[in-house]
């Protein structure tokens, strides 16, 4: 019996996802940047498969981060349009089943490295979700005393000092910009020991490296602080590094051959910080809009054997999708609770060209677009504008953005990804049937809406 167990555990991959924090769809080299240096994130498309139509389910740090984790659109769970802070009362249920506690259930050893997001108190911390070891800032790297630049006192009396837990366990604070240009690189190597620690053992192991950056205030370590085109670029730099050092990890330890590793990003870019800020490309405006420029995100697999390499796919998916698809992987039990994604293993495996033709865009709790094959139709709505910002007086600080309304609008992503001609009055037939499902996607949502977690 314990032989067939070995020989089970065996059979099944590794599993690394990676998760950057406000990455542009255009900030890696491999999707078009020309003044990021990300060589090591452009061999991971060199070796697998490389998405250009992967979306967020909603471009705001908690709820994209609730969405990957449990596969369920976050406003189901009550953490729609969210980015929880210090002392926050709410986090994910633990009536929920993450990645993690799913994945620990089914044999892995699962740990979890960076930015957490999912609740602060402790009974929503990693340990209570299915991780056996973490190291986690518990939100955004922005969330602290010290503001967007050196002289920034402005945030004092909003935020305590950044705490750092280890297995749920307050082990210390980034306090200073020496701390933060150290965060990235302390994350990639808490990783490595990680993969040190848990590589080539009876059981597979699942590590969740969800890097603070590049989340401003933007840090960097003197190797390539001041290095290049612009802050961004040096944070990405640093970003890129600590990916290789994973990747040199798996190949040290001899596993990267049967180890599946997904590299993506919470939502868009925050256009507002300018030089500080990534690029959303072609797409329209950024993080904080249901736009595609806030919610399209890079998307990468390597797995090799299962994974064509140098391959790309205009197939939709989501970041819902990311728990059916590994646990397919790792050959585990679905969720016991309803869940809103839809596995894309065939399209890793080139069985099918696409599994998902449509997406609800929320925004919070309110529904904002919908998407049927190439078709897109923008509900009335308010939104951030990052056309025509006021700049910010200081490097690194906020530019002002304009609230903005749109009506029906109605776009061809196919011929139109920039969301730029509006066809609602040339397609009136298209409307109607986009609002019918858009009326049938609200209506199934709230019917299964389960309670948030509370104090």
């Amino acid at each position: 019996m314990l032989l067939l167990g070995a020989s089970l555990f065996a059979s099944r991959p590794n599993i690394v996802l990676i998760m950057c924090d406000d990455m542009g769809w255009a900030d890696p080299g491999c999707y078009g940047s020309k003044q990021n240096p990300t060589p090591n994130i452009d061999q991971l498309s060199k070796d697998g498969l490389r998405f250009t139509n992967f979306l967020a389910t909603q471009a705001v740090c908690t709820s994209s981060r609730v969405a990957l984790m449990t596969g369920c659109y976050p406003n189901r769970l009550g953490l729609g349009g969210v980015a929880l802070g210090p002392n926050a009362k709410i986090g994910l249920s633990n009536d929920e089943e993450t990645l993690g506690t799913l994945l620990q259930k089914a044999g892995y050893r699962t740990g979890v490295i960076g930015k957490w997001h999912l609740g602060d108190a402790p009974k929503f911390l990693p340990p209570a979700h299915g991780f056996n070891e973490s190291m986690i800032t518990p939100y955004s790297n922005d969330m602290w005393p010290r503001g967007y630049g050196m002289a920034d006192e402005s945030r004092r009396k909003m935020y305590p000092e950044l705490p750092r837990y280890v297995n749920g366990v307050l082990m210390g604070h980034t306090r200073d910009w020496s701390d933060m240009d150290a965060m990235t690189s302390s994350q990639g190597l808490r990783s490595v020991r990680f993969i040190r620690d848990n590589a080539g053992k009876a059981k597979p192991f699942f590590l969740y490296l969800a890097t603070s950056m590049p989340h401003v205030p933007l840090g960097a370590s003197v190797d390539f602080k001041g290095k290049h085109a612009t802050p961004y670029a040096d944070t990405l730099a640093d970003l890129d590094r600590a990916v290789g050092a994973v990747m040199g990890a798996l190949r040290a330890k001899n596993v990267a051959h049967n180890t599946l590793v997904i590299f993506t990003s919470d939502n868009g870019p925050w256009l507002n910080f300018g030089r500080h800020a990534g690029s959303a490309g072609p797409f329209r405006e950024g993080k904080g809009t249901t736009f595609e420029g806030g919610v399209r995100v890079p998307f990468i697999v390597r797995w090799p054997g299962v994974v064509k390499p140098g391959t790309v796919t205009d197939a939709l998916a989501a970041n819902i999708d990311v728990v059916p698809t590994i646990l397919a992987a790792a050959e585990a039990p679905a969720p016991k609770n309803e869940i809103d994604g839809v596995s894309f293993m065939p399209v890793l495996k080139s069985e099918k060209p696409t599994t998902r033709d449509s997406f609800a865009y929320y925004y919070g709790d309110r529904l904002e677009a919908v998407r049927k094959g190439k078709w897109k139709l923008h509900l009335p709505h308010a939104y951030r504008s990052y056309v025509d910002m006021i700049p910010a007086e200081l490097d690194g600080y906020p530019a002002k953005t304009h609230q903005r309304q749109i009506g029906f609008a109605l776009y061809d992503l196919e011929k139109d990804p920039g969301e730029k001609e509006d066809l609602a009055a040339a397609q009136p037939e298209v409307v109607k049937e986009m609002q019918a499902f858009a009326e049938s996607e609200r209506k199934r949502l709230d019917a299964g809406k389960r309670p948030v977690g509370r104090l």
